[in-house]
């Protein structure tokens, strides 16, 4: 591993002995410090819970010192456009507390850009920068209606920032007590098109009086997918008409993303759907799911899974490892077909992976394959591979006296079930690595073994794994220090941990 190190962000005291921040400040921590604004003091918090598509995350201090005399900051509503606000929060170019000032320029559903997801946000014209993360922004009233998120950099743009919106903050919070921990916003597991064209319309037996968007796909894991098919209409959601364009009304003279509505709703919770399926119309009642990603955008903390026999070592595809492997350029660097797996394929069961043969460490036994890099696993011994576990159990019970790999392209690797079995040990020292796989994947039972054998057979060693750095955000890099604020009671957060595994090829990762 590299050296650990430290960032710095801002935050603000909530009540109930809370303190929010944004989640990529923590993303990554093994450590959280906090100190207010006035005091020389670090305490040492505890991260409650993060609500990584949201942007946000909730800690706590245990020691009653750090409270004595804070007041939470109270929460306002949604502000109109050309509303005045004010940003707090310690960006780079000084120690002690910023203050910039501007109004509401737009309100719509946004990118979240640590998130990777669409949630409602407001456009700001405040600058936000590097070390604003989490800090929050009060109306003329002193009252809170938003968070510091991130900003748009580009040489056309000037002073363009994003603040979280309280509806979207209420939620995360309001999702915490409910089920003491985050569960995320629910999606409805589709794909959708407008309907603007008049033609499109009467092939889908749509009336004039019909509105709506077509569905163009729906991902299996969905609930959805047992009740509607492509071609179909979605008209309403929980009885809120849909528009040929997507939109619905939110407030006067304003439309918005019916996915807005969508975002409102919890894990679990029921909603009404009218669909138009051939021309006639139903009502269905289902529960939202949090989405299921074929390739995750967060690891959510964990550390990277991997298995390696042979020198072959495989890995399930995540946004952090392709991050890792290619930079902060990723989108345009890593394979094609990878990318497409991102961006546009659908998980076909909730445990489903993408895993590649991600490098190969060189050994006698797999000469010949050293050049395979990031290659999809498709099947071993002629069964399909659905994720990682699905392979270390094959590879466990293997009685085959051949190991045959397909892979993607057409590509193939063989090895001799004993001989790569024997040499995996060897391999393992010579690249000072513990373990021939991740601590997850220490119970996954062989195939057509029973687990108590199996673990009887193999000594017991010490797992370790360096955590991928998730994605970034304003607070996230560097060494800085910085502070977070509420009206009275400033908090600075310091947030030590351990660094990405750098990069074997392409560039390197950073945030900024």
């Amino acid at each position: 591993r590299k050296r650990q190190f430290s960032s710095g962000s801002s935050g603000f005291v909530i009540e109930g002995r809370r303190i929010l921040t944004n989640a990529h400040c923590v993303a990554d921590h093994t450590q959280v410090k906090v100190k207010r604004r006035g005091s020389d003091m670090k305490y040492v918090a505890r991260v409650l819970a993060v609500a990584t598509e949201g942007d946000m995350a909730l800690l706590t201090v245990d020691d009653d010192a750090f409270w004595k005399g804070a007041e939470p900051v109270v929460f306002g509503v949604l502000p109109q456009l050309q509303d005045a606000v004010t940003v707090v929060g310690y960006p780079i170019g000084g120690d002690t507390m910023s203050v910039t000032s501007g109004v509401v320029s737009r309100i719509e559903v946004t990118s979240y850009v640590h998130g990777a997801a669409e949630l409602l946000g407001i456009q700001i014209d405040a600058a936000i920068n590097s070390g604003n993360s989490g800090g929050p922004a009060f109306n003329d009233r002193g009252e809170c209606v938003g968070i510091a998120f991130q900003s748009l950099k580009h040489e056309d743009a000037e002073n363009i920032g994003y603040i979280i919106p309280t509806p979207v903050v209420r939620h995360f919070i309001a999702d915490y007590a409910r089920n003491g921990e985050y569960t995320g916003f629910p999606c409805l597991g589709i794909e959708w098109q407008k309907l603007e064209n008049p033609d499109m319309r009467r092939v889908l037996n749509m009336k004039a009086a019909d509105k709506g968007v077509m569905i163009r796909r729906i991902e299996p894991t969905s609930e959805l997918s047992a009740h509607l098919s492509s071609g179909d209409v979605l008209m309403s959601f929980d009885n809120v008409p849909i528009a040929n364009d997507g939109t619905v009304p939110f407030r006067s003279g304003e439309r918005i993303s019916f996915s807005y509505l969508i975002s409102q709703k919890f894990h679990n919770e029921q909603a009404l759907l009218k669909v138009l399926q051939k021309g006639k119309a139903r009502t269905l009642a289902l529960r939202l799911q949090a989405p299921v990603r074929l390739v995750p955008f967060h690891t959510r903390g964990l550390p990277p899974s991997y298995f390696i026999i042979a020198g072959l070592v495989f890995t399930p595809v995540t946004v952090p490892y392709l991050k890792s492997e290619y930079g902060k350029d990723y989108d345009y660097d890593a394979p094609v077909r990878l990318l497409e797996k991102m961006m546009h394929s659908m998980a076909d069961e909730p445990n489903q992976q993408v895993v590649v043969l991600s490098q190969v460490l060189a050994a006698d036994i797999n000469i010949g394959y050293e050049e395979i890099i990031n290659t999809q696993v498709l099947a071993l011994n002629g069964r399909k591979i659905s994720n990682l576990s699905d392979l270390v159990s094959t590879v466990d019970g293997c009685s085959d006296p051949f190991l045959h790999f397909d892979l993607d392209y057409n590509q193939k690797v063989v090895l001799a079930s004993a001989a790569a079995k024997a040499s995996t040990g060897e391999i393992l020292a010579q690249h000072n690595i513990t373990s021939d796989r991740s601590a997850d994947l220490e119970r996954v039972p062989a195939a057509g073994e029973n687990h108590a054998q199996q673990q009887q057979q193999r000594p017991k060693q010490t797992r370790k794994a360096a955590a991928p750095k998730q994605g970034g955000g304003a607070a996230a890099g560097g060494s800085r220090r910085g502070a977070a604020s509420s009206q009275d009671n400033d908090t600075s957060i310091e947030v030590e941990g351990s660094p990405p595994p750098p990069p074997r090829r392409g560039k390197r990762s950073r945030n900024e």
